[in-house]
Protein backbone atom coordinates (compact mmCIF):
# COMPACT_ATOMS: atom_id res chain seq x y z
CA UNK A 1 0.00 0.00 0.00
CA UNK A 2 1.71 3.42 -1.48
CA UNK A 3 2.24 5.77 1.96
CA UNK A 4 0.08 8.51 0.37
CA UNK A 5 -2.87 6.27 -0.27
CA UNK A 6 -5.54 6.48 1.79
CA UNK A 7 -7.60 2.99 1.78
CA UNK A 8 -11.00 2.41 2.45
CA UNK A 9 -11.43 -0.78 4.49
CA UNK A 10 -14.60 -1.32 6.59
CA UNK A 11 -17.85 0.86 7.10
CA UNK A 12 -17.95 2.62 10.35
CA UNK A 13 -21.38 0.73 11.34
CA UNK A 14 -19.56 -2.16 11.62
CA UNK A 15 -16.88 -1.55 13.71
CA UNK A 16 -17.89 -1.86 17.73
CA UNK A 17 -17.43 0.82 19.87
CA UNK A 18 -14.83 -0.04 22.65
CA UNK A 19 -13.78 -3.46 21.43
CA UNK A 20 -11.38 -4.81 19.06
CA UNK A 21 -12.78 -5.15 15.43
CA UNK A 22 -11.02 -7.74 13.32
CA UNK A 23 -11.28 -6.51 9.17
CA UNK A 24 -9.52 -8.41 6.50
CA UNK A 25 -8.09 -6.59 3.45
CA UNK A 26 -6.63 -7.53 0.50
CA UNK A 27 -4.99 -10.51 2.13
CA UNK A 28 -4.15 -8.56 5.79
CA UNK A 29 -5.38 -8.43 8.80
CA UNK A 30 -5.92 -5.04 10.67
CA UNK A 31 -7.68 -4.92 14.17
CA UNK A 32 -9.65 -1.59 14.93
CA UNK A 33 -10.27 -0.24 17.93
CA UNK A 34 -12.95 2.42 18.37
CA UNK A 35 -12.37 4.16 21.47
CA UNK A 36 -13.88 7.21 23.02
CA UNK A 37 -15.08 8.50 19.49
CA UNK A 38 -11.65 7.53 18.33
CA UNK A 39 -10.15 5.03 16.06
CA UNK A 40 -6.96 3.36 16.22
CA UNK A 41 -5.79 0.78 13.84
CA UNK A 42 -2.77 -1.82 14.57
CA UNK A 43 -2.16 -4.93 12.50
CA UNK A 44 -4.18 -7.77 13.91
CA UNK A 45 -1.29 -10.20 14.98
CA UNK A 46 0.48 -10.14 17.92
CA UNK A 47 4.07 -9.53 17.15
CA UNK A 48 5.22 -12.34 19.64
CA UNK A 49 3.34 -15.48 18.33
CA UNK A 50 0.96 -14.59 15.39
CA UNK A 51 -2.08 -15.30 17.76
CA UNK A 52 -5.06 -12.80 16.77
CA UNK A 53 -5.36 -9.57 18.57
CA UNK A 54 -9.05 -8.98 18.14
CA UNK A 55 -9.76 -12.26 20.64
CA UNK A 56 -7.97 -10.70 23.36
CA UNK A 57 -9.08 -8.21 26.02
CA UNK A 58 -9.30 -4.84 25.55
CA UNK A 59 -8.69 -2.32 28.71
CA UNK A 60 -8.89 1.45 28.15
CA UNK A 61 -5.61 1.81 25.22
CA UNK A 62 -4.40 -1.67 25.91
CA UNK A 63 -5.10 -5.15 24.28
CA UNK A 64 -4.13 -8.42 25.90
CA UNK A 65 -3.28 -11.21 23.75
CA UNK A 66 -5.13 -13.99 24.25
CA UNK A 67 -2.19 -16.42 23.78
CA UNK A 68 0.28 -15.68 26.49
CA UNK A 69 -1.07 -12.05 28.00
CA UNK A 70 1.53 -9.65 26.31
CA UNK A 71 -0.02 -6.09 25.66
CA UNK A 72 0.21 -3.43 23.39
CA UNK A 73 -1.16 0.16 23.41
CA UNK A 74 -3.03 0.52 20.48
CA UNK A 75 -2.72 4.35 20.19
CA UNK A 76 1.10 3.63 19.42
CA UNK A 77 1.44 -0.08 18.69
CA UNK A 78 4.23 -0.10 21.79
CA UNK A 79 4.77 -3.42 23.40
CA UNK A 80 3.29 -2.59 27.43
CA UNK A 81 3.86 -6.57 29.07
CA UNK A 82 6.14 -9.20 28.58
CA UNK A 83 6.60 -11.21 27.01
CA UNK A 84 6.26 -8.70 24.05
CA UNK A 85 9.14 -7.16 22.83
CA UNK A 86 8.37 -5.63 19.03
CA UNK A 87 6.24 -3.02 18.33
CA UNK A 88 2.92 -3.58 16.16
CA UNK A 89 2.74 -1.60 13.08
CA UNK A 90 0.06 0.85 13.35
CA UNK A 91 -1.80 3.07 10.69
CA UNK A 92 -3.57 6.24 10.38
CA UNK A 93 -7.21 6.64 9.98
CA UNK A 94 -9.74 8.80 9.25
CA UNK A 95 -13.74 8.31 8.46
CA UNK A 96 -15.34 9.44 4.97
CA UNK A 97 -18.41 9.24 4.16
CA UNK A 98 -19.47 6.19 5.64
CA UNK A 99 -16.11 4.36 5.49
CA UNK A 100 -12.73 4.14 7.46
CA UNK A 101 -9.49 4.58 5.48
CA UNK A 102 -6.47 3.78 6.43
CA UNK A 103 -3.00 4.44 5.52
CA UNK A 104 0.68 3.20 6.36
CA UNK A 105 2.24 5.84 9.08
CA UNK A 106 5.03 7.72 7.96
CA UNK A 107 7.27 6.65 10.76
CA UNK A 108 7.05 2.80 10.33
Amino acid sequence: MPESEWIPIVPVAKIEPDDATGVAHEGHEYAIFAIGGAFHVTDALCTHNQANLCDGYLDGYIIECPLHQGCFDVRTGAPTGAPVTEALRTYESRVEGEHLQIRPRADG
